[in-house]
């Protein structure tokens, strides 16, 4: 019987406090070899600096990090098994591409043709081949991404970590850089750890997804898990958007009294009352068209507000519903998902 491989990153209480505050406070994770996990969270809630103790640039204040079963307690970033890619690239302007994706390996001291010949092959798993004697400035956003990638990976890291990476880049090669991670961390089964606060590239890109919230993990699970069965109020608001529902108007609709998160897209509008397992009717109060579908902010008669999302296809209206519209509410049973806070 194999041994089970020991876990790729492991916190085990850990703590990062400058002065007062608090940016990780009791972190307890493990992450999988060969995993593509995302830390996902808003400014200052204490994602980047997890990832910025995995790389070794940070100590913690308690606690312990350990990376494939080893602890890395004191060891400075240089001999740990982890690679960074920056979201500002952090490139060398005066050196061409190929000398600064073999930077890492000349500090190590391998030769010349050993480093020229690994730097060709890192370029070559990112689709720059041909590109290693142009300077930064003579590449686009996107091609300085995969140089920063390379460089990282020439170095063949256990983990790589990628610290927003994305986010200085346009939306279409934002998504287009997507594709191209996954694809790569499917080609290369390294353990890829992703730092956003971007709900839509963990949703789409992560095996698991950690929503941190005041330096602490509020849940941990599978993108469906997060967006479908969200546990708390914050983290039903921050990964795509929710009704929040407070505890009277749930009992008021259904006689349960708990808070409960209901997507707009769960919710269907109709002219007239519909045979659903709930109905509300209300009025129309702000339209926004976005092109695949349109955004609508409906007054209840009870005085709440629900956010509903349509797809606008062939069999819908041509022209959104306008504002001052009076329409039904409909959604079944199983849209609604409970709040424990």
């Amino acid at each position: 019987m194999n041994p089970t491989p020991p876990v790729a990153v492991a916190f085990h209480g850990v703590h990062r406090h400058f002065g007062s505050v608090r940016a990780v406070d009791g972190i307890d994770l493990e992450i999988a070899p060969g995993e593509f996990f995302a830390m996902l969270g808003p400014s200052g809630s204490g994602k980047t600096t997890c990832l910025r103790l995995i790389a070794g640039f940070e100590q913690p204040t308690e606690g312990r990090i350990e990376i494939f079963g080893e602890s890395e307690a004191g060891l400075p970033a240089y001999r740990r098994p982890v690679n960074t890619v920056f979201q500002d690239y952090a490139l060398f302007p005066h050196m061409n591409v190929l000398d600064n994706v073999c930077y890492g390996l000349r500090i190590r001291g391998v030769s010349r043709a050993e480093r020229a010949k690994l730097g060709r092959e890192a370029l070559a798993l990112v689709k720059l081949a041909g590109m290693e004697s142009r300077r930064p400035a003579q590449l686009s956003g996107g091609q300085r991404q995969r140089v920063a990638l390379a460089r990282a990976l020439v170095l063949r890291p256990k983990v790589l970590l990628l610290d927003e990476p994305l986010g200085a880049l346009d939306l279409k090669l934002r998504e287009e850089m997507q594709g191209e991670l996954k694809n790569l961390h499917r080609t290369l089964g390294l353990t890829f750890v992703f730092v956003t606060h971007d709900q839509g590239e963990a949703l789409s890109m992560a095996d698991r997804v950690a929503v941190f919230n005041h330096g602490r993990i509020v849940q941990v699970g599978s993108p469906v898990e997060i967006y479908e069965r969200p546990r708390t109020r914050f983290v039903a608001d921050f990964v795509g958007g929710s009704n929040v529902v407070d505890p009277a108007i749930v009992a008021a609709w259904c006689g349960t009294l708990s808070a409960a998160s209901l997507r707009p897209e769960k919710i269907a509008l109709f002219a007239a009352r519909p045979n659903t397992d709930h109905a509300e009717q209300g009025r129309i109060v702000d339209v926004a068209y976005e092109g695949d579908r349109s955004l609508y902010r409906v007054g209840l008669l009870d005085g709440s507000m629900l956010l509903v999302s349509t797809a606008n296809v062939a069999r819908a209206p041509r022209e959104p519903w306008p504002r001052g519209q009076e329409v039904w509410l409909g959604w079944s049973n199983d849209a609604g998902q409970r709040l424990d806070e």
